[in-house]
């Protein structure tokens, strides 16, 4: 839905429910309702003792809260007495009622499933543990209608007590297909059914393995629904993003001779970060500024010369500025100009004044209220902010100026480089899924990286992100919450289904790599960009001390999508021959002091090239050169030998360094290597020779292995269709 609030409502009863939903294969118990106690007592005796009696009513929607719920009933008398009870509890608020006997279903287990409309994103679907540990225990799964097969058997992978499933107190497991098929009625129903605002089944009882419905809940609207609005209709054109990202010539209009103005940053980091296209000025003196003869209007600039400006003029120029722009071949804009959408109403009707200028105009609008744009490709750094990167694949976007610098600045730190990179502001016309897919089209982009705080168009944003992570990995991290509206105050599913699970289920059915923070985010590009995919989950920690690996395999062992590895007896003997007999023998593989100058290559390559591995995380690098720099800076040194055993140590971390890389890239395996020494001595000949190789270098084995997760979750959905 385009609007925060939900439309004006009814709620069915629960066997007008379950009529709704009995067509679409909702498997339900044979039940009845009845309008007296004498007929509940016979009705029970035709379905068998023992049954349940409910309530039901046109607006009773949680009768277990309100007491109006018999279990267990098993003679006529106990049938016609809880009858009796549950009509006299009735009240004139609940409508026209009846009690509904059903058989008594019996089972341990437990599931909730349902149809939630959700105001930025539409309709949902969603599936977890049920009962009255629904809301306590909130263990769902939510994907966006429609589903198919396999995302509905992936949600069942994703809760957290998917192991509930299996086999489980004597009782069979659960039978998955069974499941399935109630979640594909769920989402057949939501497609055929406009006017659906949720359904709730709450139990599903696992029953011999299969689920029952013994409840339902179906909430209709009563006006016309906006299931998750249009699609985004404006397309950038690539003569658009030529203009935006590798220009023939910038115009920086409100250049300023004054070094705090950004009209004088951002043409200093233009010109001082070697862009070679022609580059233009404006300011109101036609002073120069930074060697650049400036001019006083854009009219003054030859048509045709260049394909960008850069706007640091107030808001009040702008529309002029724009004009004139345009009739000088300028195909793309980017705004710092502040003082629209984020300021209020009035600002609010000048940026859509903005952006119907812009489209007029055939002009690209990126911002306004934003930071700037990088593209390495072009050498080109227009922004008001440091640092300008590394060359590299990973295009970023974020509504969050700040976010660029701080994704900017983890590429230079870790050197593993940016292609494109670029500050949405306000994202008026020009947003966060836009530059995704245009990354996803752009030769010089691998990975794309974004960060995302408000949604306007949750459906929008899922069909471009969906588009984008089909043909390159995109990586994405959240900060805030969608507008969310009020839920459904009568169902649990919508109480359940809160903006952040929609979120997360979108981004996990579009196949986007969800990170939780910032530090996750960088480093899950930089593994996609940097390390091949794996063809399975089964990963061998090697590590030069114990601890170290012991935690590592902690770590794995947690994941849900990690396996740490058996090691294959032939493997164990060929290690066995390279290894000391105290090494661990088991996985990790410990090599427990006992390595030569050859022994961490070997070893390696023995793992790497064995069939049962999908790959390896690498432990203990730089530890020779950390002791080799307590020597080098202590008062013995250079003599003792001192001087040679440094030199010794430096090169021993630089070749297992190479030998990683090299390792990886002959057998396409994955090799993370991980150490604290990235963080605490970066100048480390081990982790400055693993950056200089090309990969990350990870500052802790759970960081190496949380984007090691990201890269085969990503691995397994591409190979096998799981996700």
């Amino acid at each position: 839905m385009s609007s925060s609030a939900m439309p004006r409502s009814t709620t069915l009863s629960e066997a007008d429910s379950k009529s709704f939903l009995s067509p679409y294969g909702v498997p339900f118990a044979r039940e009845t309702v009845v309008a007296t106690a004498a007929e509940a007592a016979t009705a029970a005796e035709s379905i068998g003792f023992p049954v349940v009696a409910k309530l039901c009513g046109d607006s009773i929607a949680h009768k277990t809260e309100r007491g109006l719920v018999r279990l267990n009933l098993a003679t006529d008398e106990a049938v016609a007495a809880a009858a009796e009870s549950l009509l006299a509890a009735s009240t004139t608020e609940d409508g026209s009622v009846g009690v509904l006997v059903a058989p008594m279903v019996h089972g341990n287990r437990e599931l909730i499933a349902g149809l939630a409309l959700d105001p930025q994103f539409g309709m949902t679907i969603m599936v977890g543990i049920g009962g009255v540990l629904a809301e306590a225990l909130g263990d769902v799964s939510i994907r966006l209608v429609p589903i198919s097969r396999d995302e509905a058997g992936s949600m069942l992978d994703d809760l957290a007590t998917s192991a509930l499933l299996a086999e489980f107190r004597g009782e069979p497991a659960v039978d998955r297909e069974a499941v399935i098929d109630a979640l594909m009625a769920l989402n057949d129903a939501a497609v055929d059914q406009a006017d659906l605002i949720s359904v709730d089944l709450n139990p599903l009882i696992i029953s011999d393995g299969r689920p029952i419905a013994v409840d339902a809940l179906v909430e209709l609207s009563l006006t016309p629904l906006d299931n998750g609005g249009p699609t985004n209709s404006r397309k950038v054109s690539p003569g658009q993003f030529e203009a935006l990202f590798e220009p023939g010539g910038v115009v920086v209009a409100g250049a300023s001779t004054h070094p705090g103005k950004f009209g004088f940053v951002s043409l200093h980091n233009i010109l001082a970060n070697g862009y070679q296209g022609r580059v233009f000025a404006t300011n109101r003196d036609a002073s120069p500024v930074l060697g650049i003869d400036t001019v006083r209007s854009i009219e003054e600039i030859p048509a045709g010369q260049a394909d960008l400006i850069f706007v640091c003029t107030p808001k009040s120029a702008n529309p002029d500025l724009l004009r004139a722009a345009a009739q000088k071949g300028v195909r793309a804009a980017f705004l710092t100009s502040a003082g629209y959408g984020e300021s209020g109403e009035e600002g609010r009707a000048e940026e859509a004044e903005l952006i119907a200028l812009c489209d007029e105009l055939g002009i690209l609008l990126a911002g306004p209220n934003g930071q700037g744009v990088v593209s390495t490709p072009a050498n080109l750094c227009a922004q008001i902010v440091a640092p300008y990167p590394p060359a590299g694949v990973i295009g970023v976007a974020s509504q969050s100026g700040n976010f660029v610098s701080s994704f900017l600045n983890m590429a230079t730190a870790s050197g593993i480089g940016i292609s494109r990179a670029v500050s949405a502001g306000n994202a008026a016309a020009t947003g966060v899924g836009d530059f995704l897919e245009m990354y996803a089209a752009d030769e010089a982009t691998e990975v794309g990286l974004a960060y995302v705080e408000g949604i306007e168009n949750g459906r929008a944003l899922f069909d471009q992100l969906a588009a984008a992570a089909a043909v390159k990995p995109m990586v994405l991290v959240k900060g805030g919450a969608t507008s969310g509206g009020a839920r459904a105050a009568s169902s649990h599913t919508g109480s359940l289904a809160t903006d952040d699970r929609v979120f997360d289920g979108a981004c996990r059915q579009a196949g986007v790599t969800r990170a939780a923070t910032v530090e996750e985010a960088f480093e899950a590009a930089a593994t996609f960009a940097t390390q091949p995919l794996p063809t399975g989950n089964r990963v061998v920690v090697l590590t030069t001390a114990g601890g170290w690996g012991v935690v590592t395999a902690d770590a794995i062992s947690r994941s849900t999508v990690l396996e740490l590895a058996v090691l294959p007896a032939e493997l164990t003997a060929q290690l066995d021959e390279l290894l000391p007999p105290r090494w661990s023998r088991n996985n990790p593989v410990d090599l427990a002091g006992g390595e030569t100058r050859d022994t961490i290559p070997a070893v390696m390559e023995l793992i790497a090239r064995h069939p049962d591995v999908d790959s390896i995380v690498y432990l203990g690098l730089g530890i020779q050169s950390n002791q080799a720099a307590m020597m080098a800076t202590g008062r013995f040194y250079p003599d003792h030998g001192l001087e040679r055993i440094v030199e010794y140590h430096r090169r021993q971390d630089a070749r297992f360094a190479v030998a990683a890389a090299e390792i990886s890239e002959s057998t396409c395996k994955p090799i993370l290597t991980a150490t604290e020494l990235a963080v605490s001595d970066p100048t480390n000949a081990g982790p400055a020779a693993v950056r200089a190789s090309g990969r990350m270098c990870y500052s802790s084995a759970n960081r190496a292995v949380i984007a090691l997760e990201h890269l085969t979750r990503r691995a397994l959905r591409q190979h096998h269709g799981q996700s």
